[in-house]
């Protein structure tokens, strides 16, 4: 048992050691809600998103990844094409800032020094921390004071990379996000005005676009030029 265990430990030393491949980049899109308010459509870029990703490839299969995303969202009512949304009328904005962790997993061995494994489908599953606005208390009848809050989501979602230049990768991706929260578009159930759809559905939000990386790094024993 003692031998098996050194040799595990020496094939993951082994591993981490060699995966000095990393990629640091941009992202760009579009971000949409889905809860309460507005359409119930799931990719639905109606506002902006940007932010920042490195990526640690540990082989041609697997890479750690850390993201930073800034995104408004916003729903109008008006836009359902559920009647009773459109007769209630409700709108509402809010900004997210979220710091994402995870892992990216390539359907196929990617690998840009290799001219045969410079593209592919790809799996995200991550973890995530978002910080927005909610109502913090009513003031008086229908008026409010909000406060930033922080809240965790779990991610996931599908993309496709390709090589475009020595150095750069090119991605589509759409990300997911489900939150443990019911309050993004302001509801608020201790007021008459803004208590409003399903207390037992949370809210969800999307990413939607595109990432730009630079690779850099000496490429692990894996990748080895052709």
């Amino acid at each position: 048992m003692k031998k098996l265990i050194i040799f595990f430990t020496f094939i993951c030393i082994t591993v981490t050691s060699n995966a000095q491949l990393h990629e640091i980049g941009v992202l760009a899109g579009g971000s949409n809600y889905i809860g309460d308010v507005g359409s119930e459509t799931y990719i639905n870029p109606n506002d902006i998103m940007f932010g920042a990703v490195y990526k640690r490839n540990i082989n041609p299969r697997f890479a750690l990844r850390g993201s930073f995303t800034y995104a408004e969202i916003s729903a109008n009512d008006s836009d359902s094409e559920n009647v009773a949304r459109q007769e209630r009328g409700i709108y509402f904005n809010n900004t997210i800032k979220e710091l994402a962790v995870g892992l990216e997993f390539n359907f196929f061995e990617f690998n840009i020094s290799n001219h045969r494994t410079t593209q592919t489908p790809y799996l995200l599953l991550e973890f995530a921390a978002f910080n927005y606005s909610t109502i913090d208390r009513e003031t008086s009848p229908g008026v409010y004071t909000t406060k930033s809050q922080t809240s965790f989501a779990i991610p996931f979602g599908l993309g496709y990379k390709t090589k475009v230049m020595d150095f750069l990768v090119l991605g589509f991706e759409a990300r997911a996000r489900y939150t443990f929260k019911d309050d993004l578009d302001y509801n608020y159930r201790d007021s008459s005005y803004l208590d409003f759809g399903n207390p037992n559905s949370n809210d969800w939000y999307m990413f939607t676009g595109i990432s730009l990386t630079y690779s850099f790094g000496r490429p692990p024993c894996y990748s080895a030029p052709y």
